[in-house]
């Protein structure tokens, strides 16, 4: 099956075109980041008029890339949510317009399910069941897969996710939007033993995540310091976030007894994070699968991947156009349910 897929959750628009039989044909992604840097952060209207100015050439794009032409769709996948509504439904007004043009079926893909299933799209995909490790500026999460839309949510952030404590901290630092891969890049000059930070609720027996105290913590260290010491306690953070997530990852791969970790999102692109936690499952026997650097961000590519799946084993919706801003993972069902 020949499926489009379409991303527009929030500042990237991203178009693929997938394949079932022989695999990702073409993608292209834009971002928005040189868009809202001097706002410091996203600002929904503009993302949504970016999309709209966007969506088309890179749809036009893909398509000759992979040589194909809008009547060699089958299906159309985009992303219902969670996101922002106005950019969500860009995507999906574009998607169903489309799929009913064409007398094809279009599905809303769950933003989340998308990047749980990003792997997939490597040489070497890990197979059902896994447990995944969802890290990114939106959510940090710890989610047992058992199959397609059979997830379990074992632990999840009380408040900040890990993504957004780093562009926080990035941006008390004086460091540019995003901050996350800027802050990464500084803490490479930093001294590990220097700064040392909380490892948030790792001494409770639980699997859920907690970063606002040790987003805090950094603000009164970095008051503390002159600016000599910001690659330091740019360390310092990045240890201390890298080490809450191995210790969980760890935890809950014991309780679940899974011999596979997916990690995926945003965050999922930090070296030092997959370096260590790669060593550390190798010790325990699992292992690691991550998306490659660039399907870690938003991106069509898993939008379609996703819809794909689900297409093929026969998931069908009504003609309304499906978009939320917010949707809980493990709400979502398998395709035969």
């Amino acid at each position: 099956m020949r499926v489009l897929g379409i991303e527009t959750s929030c500042d990237e628009t991203g178009i693929a075109l997938y394949d079932s039989a022989q695999g990702l044909a073409a993608h292209a992604l834009h971002t928005q980041v040189l868009l809202h840097r001097e706002y410091g952060g996203v600002v929904p209207e503009l993302a949504s008029r970016d999309h709209l100015q966007r969506i088309l050439p890179l749809l036009d794009q893909v398509l000759a890339a992979a040589q194909w032409t809008r009547h060699d769709i089958q299906g159309v996948a985009y992303t219902g949510g969670p996101g922002l509504i106005g950019a969500l439904l860009v995507g999906a007004t574009l998607g169903k317009t489309l799929a009913y043009a064409l007398g094809v079926p279009a599905l809303a893909v769950h933003h989340l399910e998308g990047h749980l299933l990003a792997p997939l799209l490597e040489p070497d995909p890990p197979a059902f069941p896994f447990l995944a490790l969802l890290v990114s500026g939106g959510h940090t999460m710890l989610v047992d897969v058992e199959s397609l839309g059979r997830y379990r949510l074992l632990g999840e952030s009380l408040d900040d996710a890990a993504g957004e404590a780093f562009d926080k901290t990035a941006k008390l630092l004086g460091l540019g939007y995003p901050g996350g891969p800027a802050l990464a890049a500084l803490a490479e000059s930093g001294d590990p033993q220097r700064f040392r930070f909380p490892r948030p609720m790792t001494d409770r027996p639980t699997l859920d995540f907690s970063f606002s105290g040790l987003k805090t913590q950094a603000l009164l260290t970095i008051k503390a310091q002159d600016s000599s010491a910001a690659p330091h306690i740019a360390r310092g953070f990045e240890e201390a976030v890298v080490d809450t997530l191995i210790w969980k990852c760890l935890r809950a791969l014991d309780e679940s007894g899974r011999k596979r970790l997916v990690v995926a999102g945003g965050v999922g692109a930090n070296r030092r994070l997959r370096e260590r936690l790669a060593a550390a499952a190798e010790r325990r026997g699992v292992r690691v699968h991550y998306p490659r650097p660039a399907f870690c961000t938003d991106n069509g590519a898993m939008i379609a991947l996703a819809g794909a799946l689900r297409l093929a084993a026969g998931e069908r919706e009504d003609d309304a156009i499906h978009a939320y801003p917010r949707r809980e993972l493990d709400s979502l069902r398998p395709p035969d349910a």
